[in-house]
């Protein structure tokens, strides 16, 4: 190997680590999984996390920040060495952070890395997160966001978070108008009350479709609809049928369930809901062929109105469904059509759980 070789692997390999802070920093879940090879591995020991492959490092970052107040990681290089198409390397952090519970903290740790060369470049074979130092002194500080812009004070300045939860003020209102424009919404703690209050308001027996659905796979709604005999699932039927000679019978059975359970792109504090699509398959069935809607929802998916909604839509969830997309199907998503639910003309058809967490998209 060359100097000008080795060269080029060390500034590829320290691109690569700045990547890591800029996706964990942006929430960028399958973008940071990315940066490891299929089977890398990324350990926490202190928390503790072991979290093996990118399908669960991309997953378990999520139930991680979920759980952020607000959350900055700044890294400083460390030594890199470089052995044909592997190499090991540290990075030094310095972090600060508030949890939802209050909890807070300043630490300095160290990421002790192994890299390995791929047809894509430098990735991750493994990083080990060793904390050396914890300071638990409850933070003074604030993050400016999501109380200025994205959760509806209407000022203009600093650029929306919307990956932030709502405040319990902006969850409140945005309960209350849902409810006075007809829709039955409750205010749940977290995605394990939404998962038991699902299994309450579907009768056993029903035909069941459930929409595509970050928030219904990362709570485990999907599983507990799809899999088993309480239900007749329709998803899993459709997806074992013929697209060409049976799509006239796919139609139906998506379009007019017993029940239909799904999130949405956001709920606005007016008491709307707003739902983008790549296909239109799931639209139906919201706008009124179910019989029974449910909508699980993230606390981070709260905006004022329908501009900052259809801005969430494009600038934030499209983005992270793309990069689902890309690595599942091989495509980036689209939003091909939007569907805005501004009230619910029978009463008790559709019930929105929002929660005081943030989970999806």
């Amino acid at each position: 190997m060359n100097d000008f070789q080795e060269i080029a692997d060390r500034v590829e390999i320290e691109a690569l680590r700045g990547e890591f802070t800029d996706a964990a920093m942006m929430r960028d879940r399958a973008r940071l999984a990315a940066l490891f090879t299929p089977i890398g591995v990324l350990r926490m020991p202190n928390v503790p996390v072991e979290l093996i492959g990118r399908e669960e490092i991309r997953t378990g970052g999520e139930r991680l920040q979920s759980q952020w107040d607000f959350f900055v990681q700044n890294s400083h290089p460390g030594m890199i060495r470089i052995d044909g198409d592997t190499a090991t390397g540290r990075t030094y952090m310095q972090e600060i952070a508030r949890l939802l519970d209050g909890r807070s903290g300043l630490n300095f740790a160290i990421y002790h890395d192994t890299y390995r060369r791929t047809p894509q470049g430098w990735k991750f074979a493994e990083r080990v997160y060793e904390v050396r130092y914890v300071d638990t002194t409850p933070l003074e500080g604030s993050a400016p966001g999501p109380g200025t812009q994205a959760h509806g004070s209407g000022t203009t300045g600093a650029a929306d978070d919307f990956s932030e939860p709502a405040s319990a003020e902006h969850l409140d209102r945005a309960v209350g108008t849902l409810q006075a424009n007809g829709f039955a919404a409750e205010l749940l703690d977290d995605a394990a009350a939404a998962r038991a209050r699902v299994k309450d308001l579907i009768p056993e027996g029903a035909s069941v479709f459930t929409g595509a659905s970050e928030t219904l796979r990362l709570s485990g709604i999907a599983q507990d609809i799809e899999t088993g005999a309480r239900y007749q699932a329709v998803r899993p039927r459709v997806l074992e049928m013929d697209r060409t000679t049976e799509f006239d019978q796919i139609r139906r059975l998506v379009a007019t369930p017993d029940v239909f359970v799904a999130s949405v792109a956001a709920v606005t504090e007016t008491g709307s809901l707003v739902i983008a699509s790549g296909s239109g398959s799931q639209l139906p069935a919201s706008a009124g062929g179910a019989a029974k809607a449910i909508w699980v929802v993230g606390a981070q998916k709260v905006v004022p109105d329908l501009s900052s909604a259809l801005r969430r839509i494009e600038e934030y969830a499209l983005p992270l469904e793309s990069a689902r997309s890309r690595a599942v199907y091989g495509r980036p998503s689209a939003v091909n059509r939007l569907l805005v639910l501004n009230a619910e003309p029978q009463p008790g058809r559709g019930t929105v759980l929002l929660l005081r967490e943030a989970i999806g998209f």
